[in-house]
């Protein structure tokens, strides 16, 4: 938190006084940096959000990645199908079918986790090869995609100097995303759903024993995980880039299980990690723009990876993962 408190009292001072002619403050907080900071984070963040709705309930989700490049290339399908109707109507078509596949991803990973009884790493390794190889066999690079997502002002709030840019003048996926943390904040931990999903990630007999269905639960939570993960998906294609390229995601997924470890599966937890990391993805952007060249280019592009690995190395063991992550649920009475 005091470190948020000083980014943001940095960010103001550089950005309101003669403090902005210093290249290195503006690279490190400018208004730039800051609005590069969220784009680059939502995806982490919904990605983070997938997973603690399926670690929560039990299920571990490497597949993320694999979940976020099949709702990347679906989107971007059913926006080159859909050119020719009106911009917004094409645009929510692609986000709705990119939730769509996103969600049978997680309904295929589910199914092979609790009905086959697969271990859930290999089945989440499956989901990344199965949308990295379909993606790129049936891509047709002289498809277009017209158009995306453009920003909304929000009237009064984006006029407040250096905040109200950056946080109340961006495109609705942006908007759905901070709003969807805490909506699953709450969700998680103040409604009967949440506590039933907490109860079957840590103690699935016990939750059994008073009446609720543990793989039901899974199921339903995987679904879901899937569908913000094609979210995420969609957000690359029909937001930020306009375009589908492959292997888009770039490691995107795999960052986003670190923000979630990171943020010890609390969606505000991995809020604040997915903005550290979009911040260094920020950094390594507004390094490469102001021209620096007395670092190698190669060492700027790897700085969000390194940030990464470091983060996630330092805070192993210091956080809990859900008692019953990873383990299949059988029930008494042998039946799913």
């Amino acid at each position: 938190m005091a470190l948020a408190v000083l980014l943001v009292v940095m960010v103001i001072l550089v950005n309101t006084t003669g403090l902005k002619s210093a290249t290195w403050l503006r690279v490190l907080f400018g208004i730039s940096a800051l609005n590069f900071t969220l784009r680059a984070a939502v995806p982490l963040i919904l990605g983070a959000l997938s997973g603690i709705l399926c670690e929560r309930s039990g299920i571990i989700n490497i597949g993320i990645e694999g979940m976020m490049l099949a709702g990347a290339f679906a989107g971007f399908v059913a926006k080159v199908a859909t050119n020719h109707w009106p911009l917004l109507l094409s645009l929510l078509f692609g986000v709705v079918i990119a939730l769509a596949v996103g969600g049978l991803m997680g309904l295929l990973h589910a199914t092979l986790s609790t009905r086959f009884k697969m271990d859930q790493i290999i089945s989440g390794t499956v989901m990344i090869i199965l949308a990295t190889g379909f993606s790129s066999y049936l891509f047709d690079r002289n498809a277009i995609a017209e158009g995306k997502f453009s920003a909304v002002h929000i009237p009064f709030l984006a006029d407040i100097p250096v905040i109200g840019p950056v946080l109340f003048k961006n495109p609705p996926i942006t908007f759905l995303t901070l709003i969807l943390v805490f909506v699953v904040h709450y969700a998680l931990f103040y409604t009967r759903w949440g506590l039933r999903t907490r109860a079957v990630g840590e103690h699935p007999r016990a939750a059994d024993t008073v009446g609720i269905n543990v793989n039901r639960y899974r199921y339903v939570n995987t679904v879901i995980g899937g569908m913000l993960a094609g979210l995420a998906g969609g957000f690359l294609v029909l937001e930020a880039v306009g375009q589908f390229q492959e292997g888009m995601t770039a490691g995107r997924g795999f960052i986003s299980l670190a923000a979630m470890i990171f943020g010890n599966w609390n969606p505000f937890g991995a809020l604040g990690a997915a903005i550290l990391f979009g911040y260094t993805q920020a950094l390594q952007n507004e390094l490469l723009l102001a021209g620096v060249t007395t670092v190698p280019r190669q060492f700027i592009s790897m700085l969000p990876y390194v940030v990464t690995i470091i983060a996630v190395s330092g805070f192993v063991g210091r956080v809990r993962p859900p008692a019953a992550e990873g383990k299949v649920y059988e029930t008494e009475g042998g039946k799913d």
